[in-house]
This record gives structure tokens, C-alpha cells and sequence, in this order.
């Protein structure tokens, strides 16, 4: 079925091409109602010609010998045929057969025209049914090679992005064995030291209350470094199957979203820092990356005011607002820096995550001397991105090797075309220089014939302006009146006719004399036979013919 738009296009062409064949057929001095027929055939045939190219070619070539009106048709139809003929072959054959269906119907159409005059008409034949089939034919290679072309780059692209994924799998496995072989065993040392240690009797309850607050933060991190570990196996986040709880399949560990804030909260509370929580706002669900984005705020501002202000109070704020939540971490100001050293990674790595679920985090010095870490979190997922705050990006990094001179290279190098489609580009390339000089040969072929028989044309009418048959010359006799010579005879006015030439006997006194060219050879090279006409007081009175060089 065709689309709308070609409908449309192939309608107005059919009127287009209609009308033109009544305006050419009535130019033809054709009867009205002939005109009126052929312009809706050509209409009728312009429609047919995607699905006929050969047949439509063939019925517009020999229509265009008796009728005019299919003119216009045949450059369309000459066209639409070089781009859809299969097979350089068939479609030389379909050509050579329109052509000479149009020239032989043309010369037996016009039976009464010269030879000149018909070979001019084939030169305009030629051109009008080779020159639109052979551009038509280049067009569709060169579609058919820019389509090959652009499938072959999407093949490419597959390829390549297959092998990342790949890449980026194993890359995900390597840092996740390495982080359980290394990580997994030191804190299951600290968890169980520090089990140990905090039933020992000789330690006081307040020594006992501190122990118990490093093995559950052990216990938190072996449970958290179990999860990142599963996400970068998995490759995604591990979301909680329903009814399941809120950690994980284990009961006891921690939740990592807006609920385990409370547990972060007194966790630091049990290390002897005051920590404030203020919620506002109705609570509303997050997507489970912008619950964990939250969690993790709430944990990098607790850290780093643990490091940078120990013993400044912190205060947590959640902020429920209509289109996102605004999570806070600010602590107050501290006497003396800690001289903790920081690299920047954790809010780095922070500003990365909450931008992955369309937020954003903002860190920064108060007004009092604190310091402040906030976030803004929207409550739907990085998909719909009418409601985010940033353009989610892909975490994934360039894991391709350096290429030469140190810059990252593709991670598939272009070892060329392969052999399928470089020797269809060879096969294109070649049938288009074919064309391209078959075409560009037709060009010079019909223009140097149409310049040989335009100078014949002219030769003839210049010849027939100065000369003249012997028998003419006899027909004239002296003393016929100088109107009724110069009428039947031409006036000479040529550039063949060069004048009596050296021989030429003398004028009579007084007269004006015609001088032409005789159609009889010369008895030599140097000599033209000539006829001079000599006229006085409107009458004949003298004719002569000789021989000048």
C-alpha cells in the first residue's frame, strides 16, 4: 500500500503529466479530442509506471511517434525505468528496443521527411529516452550503495556495542571478585574480633557500648559490600521482590533506602555525636535507584562530618516536596579542624549517582561556619524525563585501550569494507563509470551530429542562394524584363558566392550584373563554372557563361 504523501505526489504528477500531454498535443496542431485522449492516457500510464517500467517505456516510446502528447511521458517513464529495470542487460535491451519502436514508428509516421530531417529527429529520440534512463540508472546505484552503506554501519554499531556490553560484564566481574576476596575477608576478621571482644568481662559498659557499635558497623558493611558485589555481577541494581524485606533475603541487614536513615542516625548517636532528623512534607515512595541516591546522602554527609567536624552536631532533614524530595545533611561548626586528609571521590561519585536518577547534589560551606550536603531527588525514574532535574547518563566509561600516541581508540578497529560489500562498491563504482561514459559518449555523439547536420542544413540552404542548374541558365533569355529574371533566379546573397572571380570578361557599360554559381563541376580544381546576368533600363541584355578562377 502506498503511504499518504505518495498518493498525493503520484496524483499530481499524473495530472501534471496529463495536462502537458494535451498542451503538447494541441501545440502539434492535433484535434482537440485526440489531445484530450492521449493527455489521459499519459496520466493513466504515469500511475502504472512503478510496477511496469519496461511495458510503460514501451508504450510511451511508441506512442510518441504519431501522437505528441506522450512527450512529456516519455522523459518521466525513461526516468522511473533506469531505476527500476533490474539487470544492466535487460535494461540495455528495454532501451535499444523503446528507441528503435520510437524511430522506426517516427520514420514510417513521417514518411514524407528528409533523411537529415530524421536524423536530427533520432538524435532527439536518443536523447530523450537514453540521457533520463541512464541518470535515473546512477541514482538508484548510488541509493542502493548508500542504503548498503548505512545497514552495514548499523551491523557495525550492534557489533560494537555487543562487545562493550561484554566489556563492560567482565570488567563488572573482575572488580566484584576482587572487592569480595579482599574486602569480604577483612571485614569478616573485624566482625568477629569485635564479637568477641564485646563479651569480654573485663571491658565497662561504656567500652562494651562502643565495641557493639563497630561490630554492627561491620556487620552493615559486609552486608552492604554483599549487595554491591551482587549489583556488579548482576549488572543491575537488585531490587527487593515483593514482600520481601527491605535489605535484601537476609532479616537483619540494613536497609539502604529512606527507612534505613534512622538506623544511620543512631548509629552516630551511639558514637557520642548529636544527630538531629527533620521531616516535612507527606512521604511519598521513590524509584528504588533514587531511594538507595538518598540513603547514600544521608551517609556521605554523616562520614564527612565525622571526619572533618567530630563532635559538631548534625541535623537530617527530609523534605518531601510536591515533584522531588530534599534530602540534608548540614553539621555545625567545629573549634578545631579534624586534619583528616580528602580526596573529593565520595562527592564525585555522589553528584554521578543522584544525576543517573535525574537529580542533583549541591555541597557547600553555611553561614555559621558548617558545613551543608544536600540533594535533590525526584520521585519518578530516569525514563520519564519531563519530570527529572538532569539528563540521565549511562556510568558506563571508556574501557576501550589507548590507541596510538595514547588516545582511546574505537573498540573495533576498521580493518575496511568486507569482501560482500567491497566488491559491491566495485561492481557500483564500475557500473557507474559504464554509464557514466556511455552517457557522457551518447552526449558528444548526438551533439557532434546534430553540429554535422545543422552544417549540412546550412551548406544546402547557402548553395541554393548561389547556385543555380545549367538548365535554369538556358531558360532565361535576352530581353525579359530584370523583375522577372531576378524572380526566378536566387539573389545570390551568399558566402559561397564570392563574386566573377579573375577571367571574367568585362561588364557592359552602364548595367548591373547578377553573378551565380554553376551546379556543374569545373574542368579544373582552380576553375568554377559561373553565370553572369547583365541588366540595364529594367531589361536582360546580356548572359554569359565562363569559367573563373
Amino acid at each position: 500500500m502506498w503511504p499518504a504523501r505518495r498518493v498525493v505526489g503520484e496524483t499530481f504528477l499524473s495530472l501534471a503529466l496529463a495536462l502537458a500531454g494535451v498542451g503538447a498535443g494541441l501545440l502539434d496542431d492535433e484535434n482537440v479530442a485526440v489531445a484530450v485522449g492521449v493527455g489521459l492516457l499519459a496520466g493513466l500510464l504515469s500511475l502504472l509506471r512503478r510496477g511496469l517500467p519496461a511495458s510503460v517505456l514501451l508504450a510511451a516510446a511508441a506512442g510518441s511517434a504519431p501522437f505528441f502528447g506522450f512527450a512529456p511521458l516519455l522523459l518521466v517513464v525513461a526516468w522511473s525505468a533506469g531505476r527500476r529495470i533490474d539487470g544492466l542487460g535487460r535494461a540495455c535491451g528495454v532501451f535499444a528496443l523503446a528507441y528503435g519502436l520510437a524511430l522506426g514508428l517516427t520514420a514510417a509516421w513521417e514518411s514524407h521527411a528528409s533523411l537529415p530531417l530524421l536524423a536530427v529527429a533520432g538524435m532527439f529520440i536518443l536523447v530523450a529516452i537514453v540521457v533520463p534512463g541512464l541518470a535515473g540508472r546512477y541514482w538508484s546505484q548510488r541509493r542502493t550503495l548508500t542504503d548498503t552503506l548505512h545497514e552495514y554501519n548499523a551491523q557495525l554499531l550492534r557489533e560494537r556495542a555487543m562487545l562493550v556490553g561484554q566489556a563492560r560484564m567482565l570488567e563488572r566481574q573482575r572488580i566484584a571478585q576482587d572487592m569480595h576476596d579482599s574486602l569480604g575477608h577483612q571485614l569478616a576478621l573485624i566482625a568477629v574480633h569485635t564479637g568477641a571482644l564485646e563479651v569480654d568481662r573485663a571491658l565497662t559498659d561504656q567500652q562494651r557500648e562502643a565495641v557493639g557499635v563497630l561490630r554492627e558497623a561491620s556487620v552493615a558493611a559486609m552486608h552492604e559490600l554483599r549487595d554491591v558485589v551482587g549489583v556488579l555481577r548482576d549488572g543491575a541494581d537488585a531490587t527487593p521482590a515483593a514482600g520481601a524485606p527491605p535489605g535484601g533475603d537476609d532479616p537483619g541487614a540494613p536497609s539502604r533506602g529512606v527507612a534505613g536513615i534512622d538506623d544511620l542516625a543512631e548509629t552516630s548517636r551511639k558514637a557520642g555525636t548529636a544527630v538531629e532528623i527533620r521531616r516535612s512534607g507527606e512521604a511519598r515512595p521513590l524509584a528504588t535507584t533514587a531511594d538507595h541516591a538518598a540513603y547514600r546522602v544521608v551517609q556521605e554527609g554523616l562520614t564527612n562530618a565525622h571526619k572533618h567536624a567530630p563532635g559538631a552536631s548534625i541535623s537530617i532533614g527530609l523534605r518531601y516536596e510536591p515533584d522531588s524530595l530534599v534530602v540534608e545533611v548540614a553539621n555545625g561548626p567545629v573549634a578545631a579542624p579534624s586534619g583528616v586528609a580528602s580526596g573529593g571521590q565520595g562527592l564525585t561519585g555522589l553528584a554521578e549517582r543522584a544525576r543517573l536518577v535525574g537529580g542533583m547534589v549541591h555541597a557547600g560551606p553555611t553561614a555559621d561556619g558548617g558545613f551543608r550536603l544536600a540533594g535533590v531527588l525526584p520521585y519518578t525514574s530516569p525514563g520519564d524525563a519531563r519530570k527529572t532535574f538532569v539528563a540521565p547518563q549511562d556510568d558506563f566509561r571508556a574501557q576501550s585501550p589507548a590507541g596510538p600516541g595514547g588516545e582511546a581508540g574505537p573498540v573495533i578497529e576498521w580493518n575496511g569494507l568486507p569482501k560482500e560489500l567491497a566488491r559491491a562498491v566495485n561492481r557500483t563504482k564500475r557500473g557507474n563509470r559504464i554509464a557514466i561514459g556511455c552517457g557522457v559518449a551518447a552526449l558528444i555523439g548526438v551533439v557532434l551530429v546534430i553540429a554535422v547536420v545543422v552544417g549540412v542544413v546550412f551548406l544546402v540552404r547557402e548553395a541554393d542562394k548561389a547556385m543555380i542548374e545549367p538548365a535554369q541558365y538556358e531558360a532565361v533569355k535576352i530581353g525579359q524584363s530584370e523583375r522577372s529574371v531576378r524572380d526566378a533566379l536566387p539573389h545570390g546573397d551568399s558566402f559561397m558566392n564570392t563574386g566573377p572571380g579573375a577571367g571574367a570578361p568585362p561588364e557592359p557599360d552602364g548595367s548591373t550584373c547578377l553573378t551565380l554559381l554553376s551546379s556543374e563541376i569545373g574542368s579544373s580544381l582552380d576553375a568554377d563554372p559561373v553565370f553572369r546576368f547583365c541588366f540595364k533600363d529594367g531589361k536582360l541584355i546580356e548572359k554569359k557563361s565562363f569559367e573563373a578562377t
